[in-house]
């Protein structure tokens, strides 16, 4: 697509992974030519307004949640809003929050970076493809 920077496997590191699983890497406002989001765990200038005030990134339960902190360390895991989050990216984006700190717990987040990095490669260009579009936003390719 016009417009849009190409984007690199290098997007998808320990630092784009969110308190909630989300892997901020795959999210179109990272991608934007104009004032990219830094990404849930970075400083919150750039980011839509809906993310500064995210319910899962402010949560008073996961107050460390910008230091590493997963919404799996948290004594109300998995809570109705975590719950809520992942039934609507799995109807709507084939994605699982769950799962993904399922396998962050159980595998380590290292291995769930490399896991990411082979699931949302682009065919078509190499890049990192959106979880919220079916075409890679930088070369058009039809991955889902």
């Amino acid at each position: 697509m016009k417009g849009v920077a190409a984007r690199s496997s290098d997007l998808i590191t320990r630092e784009k992974i969110a308190p909630c699983g989300m892997d901020c890497a795959l999210c179109m406002a990272i991608s934007r030519n104009k004032d990219p989001c830094p990404g849930c765990r970075g400083p919150d200038e750039g980011k839509p307004k809906y993310c500064v005030q995210c319910k899962m990134v402010t949560c008073s339960r996961s107050a460390e949640g910008r230091d590493g902190q997963f919404c799996l360390t948290c004594d109300s895991f998995p809570c109705r809003r975590l719950k809520d989050l992942d039934k609507r990216y799995r109807t709507k984006y084939s994605m699982s929050m769950l799962e993904n700190l399922g396998t962050i717990r159980d595998e380590g987040l290292d291995r769930f970076i490399d896991k990411e990095k082979k699931k949302w490669i682009c065919k078509g260009c190499g890049g990192v493809v959106s979880v919220h579009r079916d075409n890679c936003l930088a070369c058009g390719y039809k991955w889902r």
